[in-house]
């Protein structure tokens, strides 16, 4: 499974444009399941930075889906969030890096989650580690999302820039019939590191 895009959707034409490239990938290697993602709720630290577009983006992912036939994933971090995105047919959610440093939000999230396929919607939502090494936090996270009604995804992204293989090793010991990918771009924080940090986590994985 690949999910790739841009950080944070910044216009239509970047995100369409970015789409149509991965598309082009994805019919050289039918073989993998391939996925949009691009945040339109970016949890910045400062708010003189870029917040995001926010629910405008939720219409270019759309467009994603409808021209390219990608699956489309984006972040959430509120139950309004999840709401919306649900709405409009976004087919993978993920809870990023710092919702996942809070349970009391995580499960207001779940309980949204859980309010939201009684009611017919559908989803798999990816847990991204939180930021500081704490696999007890991640997988009671994955927990309260599973017991929401969705499928899980267990994501590793890091811990303060560097890889948590030892988490992830024991996270996979504890929850082997949960699938996990892994985030590169955090702990490696070079392009040039994808491919042997991915290399490496399947040896280690």
């Amino acid at each position: 499974m690949i999910i790739a895009g841009p950080c944070a959707a910044e216009s239509e034409q970047q995100v369409l444009e970015t789409a149509s490239q991965l598309a082009s990938m994805a019919r050289k290697v039918p073989d993998e399941q391939w996925v949009f993602r691009a945040g339109i709720w970016k949890p910045r630290t400062s708010p003189d930075t870029f917040q995001g577009v926010g629910e405008e983006g939720l219409a270019w992912l759309q467009r994603v889906k409808t021209e390219t036939g990608l699956p489309v994933a984006t972040e959430v971090a509120t139950p309004e969030h999840i709401r919306l995105a649900l709405a409009a047919g976004i087919d993978y959610l993920w809870l990023g890096a710092r919702t996942t440093a809070n349970p009391i939000l995580v499960q207001s999230l779940a309980d949204t989650l859980a309010e939201e396929v009684k009611a017919g919607a559908w989803c798999t939502v990816l847990v991204k580690n939180p930021v500081n090494e704490d696999r007890s936090l991640w997988a009671g996270n994955v927990e309260r999302i599973h017991r929401a009604g969705c499928p899980v995804i267990a994501v590793l992204r890091g811990c303060n820039h560097r890889p948590c293989w030892g988490m992830a090793h024991m996270f996979r010991m504890t929850y082997p019939n949960i699938p996990m990918l892994i985030d590169p771009s955090h702990m490696g924080g070079d392009r040039k590191k994808i491919l042997p940090l991915l290399q490496k986590g399947k040896e280690l994985l």
